[in-house]
């Protein structure tokens, strides 16, 4: 359940753990991810709806509802209605991501390739291309891997994932299935909540696992140590009256007579901020997660702390694993087996959504370049959650086992939503040999690290409020790279846009980009961790730098900045985007900027305008917090007289309401 965005929302409504309020008008139900509740209502609204362009939005957000619940064949078919009906390069994109999560490769990339050149960008999806072709010689391989696939029993026709054993051999696993504590259901999804069940590896009747741990909110998924003592799950808490947001942590338990004792969330953990899929390594003090951490490399990353009775959180400062590892997009579910790391990406070059793979550590800190383990363990939907039952890393006789366990896909012929699988690993019949007629030479070893400089492109051409459609080269950028505080201004290839360095270990590098009438920016990569070896002589990865183009006395709206209700001050989940403003305003120290505010209609005309005024005065106060100069900033309060939504006030959905309730930046000199 992935598709191309922030996938693990979908996957069972764990990976940005939200509660909204129930509502009647399929729009506003969508703009609030009750994708569940969405769907009807919409239908219903596409079948009275007329013009071309306004079903053609209608079947969007049917697509895009149907794409979260993964329910893939009826969101392709609603996003060609879409497209059908005038919605534009978007409903395109939906088509093609959906075409390849159905494994129609051969389409898809015929969909990719239109689609970049629609938006007038072939690089946008050149890796898209790429994968639909390596995907499709993978499934060619499936019948010699050596793999077999099997459904187990104890499956729902709701999402049953992330499987780990117990000490008694049974599973233990994470699923919303009808038997779930509580009486809600899950508006994003229709189903239960999560809790956690146990059965046995052949049996087909789950039970709950312990009353102590599971609650109507959501549970799961879990890890135990090895003596099984121990336990680190994801929990959610009860929604706080007036909040509709609320966040994933990892919380310990230990074991209590037959029961568990009280969850106590791990300190580390910083707020809003999800913290997913917790995994002990075999070592048992070190932890593995999932977490999308603002200053991570992007989506979700892989992080691990170590035990350290020494400090007063009893765990190390978490660390991001290398970049061989994480990707700029998500990595979810690590799973330590000896000293072999599983886990799934949809940033790695894969089958469609999630795909599973492995890497294992080379030193303390660095990690071999990734393998994905192909079809049939992986699929066109999303794959994860591996688990190792059986291994036997000396079997060499032909049919004999190597590697038995269990994962998760919610590829089609399942029980429902996310099925937990049955794998065997055994050794098969020695391929053909290779004849090798060029002569051995020495295997000469290369990181490279290409970097492009590239510029938004916008749905309406100079509105940077429109929709981004993708990114494309800007030819005569200039960059400059910095190493250890030695600076050198590099070259652009023959390709535009595109800059390249061959890397050295164990470095930290800073990139800074400029083109004239753009602002500059910067992005950072490190080499730590990076190691090659004989399998993998040579890697090349990538870096992106996006310019944006100075619009001078252009309103731009600044995203993820909300207040509480009749409040000013700077809220902890708007920081973030304050922050890359600050440092945008400290990499061009030549601009002034002035800070908008606007409300909705709704109160009075002195009391928004006052507090327009007073929520921009406290945007200009967190920059100037930030070390920026006063003097570059100019806080202005609008109140309700600029609305970005046409609506009558009385009519106006929440999404318009919200859409009116901005904060804006301009550039003024």
């Amino acid at each position: 359940m992935l598709r191309n965005l922030l996938l693990f929302l979908l996957l069972i409504g764990l990976s940005n753990c939200s509660y909204t309020i129930k509502v009647k008008d399929g729009t506003t139900a969508h703009e609030l991810k009750q994708y569940s509740r969405a769907i009807p209502m919409l239908q219903k609204d596409f079948e009275r709806t007329k013009g071309r362009t306004d079903k053609g939005k209608i079947a969007y957000r049917i697509a895009d509802s149907y794409m979260h619940l993964a329910q893939d064949e009826e969101a392709l078919r609603w996003y060609q209605l879409a497209y059908e009906n005038n919605y534009g390069p978007e409903a395109l994109k939906g088509s093609a991501y959906q075409l390849k999560k159905l494994e129609r490769y051969k389409e898809a990339g015929a969909a990719f390739k239109e689609l970049g050149i629609e938006i007038g960008s072939p690089y946008e999806y050149r890796k898209e291309l790429t994968a639909c072709t390596v995907a499709s010689g993978w499934k060619d391989e499936e019948s010699n891997s050596g793999w077999m696939v099997s459904t187990t029993n104890f499956n729902s026709p709701q999402n049953d994932f992330a499987p780990v054993t117990f000490s008694d051999g049974r599973i233990v696993f994470t699923s919303d299935r009808a038997i779930s504590l509580g009486d809600k259901s899950y508006d994003w999804t229709g189903n239960k909540f999560n809790d956690l069940f146990i059965v046995e590896a052949e049996g087909a009747s789950p039970q709950s696992f312990d009353p102590r741990l599971n609650t109507p909110e959501h549970e799961g998924p879990i890890c135990f140590d090895s003596a099984y003592n121990e336990a680190f799950l994801v929990k959610t808490l009860p929604v706080e009256k007036g909040n509709k947001d609320i966040f994933c942590k990892i919380y310990v338990v230990q074991k209590d007579g037959d029961s568990w004792s009280t969850p106590r969330p791990l300190p580390f953990q910083k707020e809003n901020i999800n913290y997913l899929h917790p995994c002990l390594a075999p070592d048992g003090n070190t932890l593995y997660y999932s977490c999308n951490d603002p200053e991570g490399w992007g989506g979700y990353d892989l992080y691990e702390t170590r035990r350290n009775p020494a400090t007063e959180q009893g765990w190390t400062e978490p660390k991001i694993l290398s970049r061989n590892i994480n990707t700029n997009k998500n990595e979810f579910f690590p799973y330590m087996q000896a000293d072999t790391l599983y886990f799934a990406s949809d940033g790695h070059t894969g089958m469609g959504g999630l795909d599973i793979f492995k890497s294992y550590p080379l030193t303390e800190r660095s990690w071999a370049p990734v393998q994905n383990l192909k079809a049939p363990i992986n699929s066109g939907a999303d794959d994860f959650a591996f688990l190792v039952t059986q291994q036997n890393k000396n079997a060499t006789k032909v049919n004999s086992l190597i590697l038995s366990g269990f994962f998760t896909s919610n590829r089609p012929g399942g029980s429902g939503g996310d099925d937990i699988y049955r794998f065997e690993k055994r050794v098969p019949p020695p391929a053909p040999p290779k004849v090798d007629t060029l002569p051995k030479q020495e295997t000469e070893m290369h990181m490279y690290l290409e970097i492009y400089v590239l510029e938004k492109i916008f749905s309406k051409p100079n509105d940077p409020n429109s929709t981004v459609l993708g990114r494309k080269p800007l030819e005569g950028s200039s960059l400059t790279m910095d190493v250890n505080g030695k600076q050198e201004q590099l070259k652009e290839t023959e390709t535009p846009g595109l800059f390249k360095i061959e890397l050295k270990p164990d470095q930290e590098y800073k990139f800074v980009a400029q083109k004239e009438q753009y602002l500059n920016n910067s992005n950072r990569f490190s080499s730590r961790g990076l190691r090659l070896s004989k399998q993998n002589p040579m890697q090349v990865f990538e870096l992106e730098i996006v310019l944006d183009k100075k619009y001078i006395n252009q309103e731009i709206v600044l995203e993820n900045i909300y207040y509480d209700f009749d409040k000013w001050d700077i809220r902890q989940d708007a920081q973030p985007t304050l922050n890359k403003l600050a440092e945008t305003l400290s990499q061009n120290p030549d601009i002034r900027i002035e800070l908008g505010s606007h409300t909705d209609c709704r109160g009075g005309d002195d009391y928004n305008q006052s507090l327009s005024q007073k929520r921009a005065e406290s945007a200009v106060a967190y920059l100037i917090n930030q070390g920026i100069d006063s003097q570059r900033l100019k806080a202005q309060g609008y109140g309700e007289s600029q609305p970005a939504a046409s609506c009558v006030c009385n009519r106006c959905t929440e999404a318009e309401h919200q859409q009116n309730r901005r904060t804006t930046f301009k550039i003024i000199e």
